[in-house]
């Protein structure tokens, strides 16, 4: 399984990309400063930021594209498979697609806060988001929703964008939440830790599409 960290560059760049996403899954974008970046990363130089990268929206372009071109590369990977196999033939099938590839994408023994990241984000600075994925990174995402439509006929272009709409938010919603719990510690999460959750979630997100 390909994770964030199949990548070898300097390790001092990556100190200070995964405590920014961390800090910006907890708080926000706008509720972190290049100075808190360079200080949980253990940088003495609070211009570590603005060196390594230039500023603190070109390191925040670069946090989604990572974790995108992951998710977007497993995906079209097991499209790619499906279609070969004369598929999808069931609405399940690619709902499963738009949810296993986002999960796990830490390294081992790192915890997952991409879900998070992405869910703070999106909800004040979308067009932030759009813009670093330049059209390229959400392929599989796209293709999802191409096969959703031929898997919905019995509904309009209009309750399907509506359906679409809410999938976005459901799915980020409760990834993000996983996420959170999983992170969490302090004591046992045992309804997130069990694998028959995600599958569960599964199902309710091929309910709402598949619903009359």
């Amino acid at each position: 399984m390909t994770r964030l960290s199949s990548k070898v560059p300097s390790p001092s760049v990556e100190r200070l990309k995964g405590e920014a996403q961390r800090l910006f899954a907890h708080r926000g974008i706008d509720g972190v400063t290049v100075r808190d970046i360079a200080k949980a990363a253990g940088q003495k130089n609070p211009a570590a930021v603005g060196y390594h990268f230039g500023s603190k929206e070109a390191l925040i372009r670069e946090l989604i594209v990572d974790g995108a071109k992951i998710i977007d590369a497993r995906r079209n990977a097991q499209l790619d498979a499906l279609e070969a196999d004369g598929g999808p033939t069931r609405i399940w099938q690619i709902v499963d697609i738009l949810i296993y590839p986002s999960v796990n994408l830490a390294a081992d023994g790192e915890t997952d806060t991409y879900n998070r990241f992405l869910h703070m984000l999106t909800m004040s600075h979308r067009t932030l988001f759009d813009d670093a994925l330049e059209g390229r990174w959400n392929s599989g995402y796209q293709r999802c929703l191409e096969h959703l439509r031929i898997l919905m006929p019995s509904q309009s272009r209009t309750i399907q964008n509506q359906r679409f709409i809410f999938l976005e938010s459901y799915l980020g919603g409760v990834l993000s939440a996983r996420e959170t719990r999983l992170g969490d510690t302090s004591r046992a999460h045992a309804t997130w830790s069990d694998a028959s959750t995600l599958a569960h979630f599964a199902a309710t997100v091929t309910w709402m599409l598949e619903m009359e």
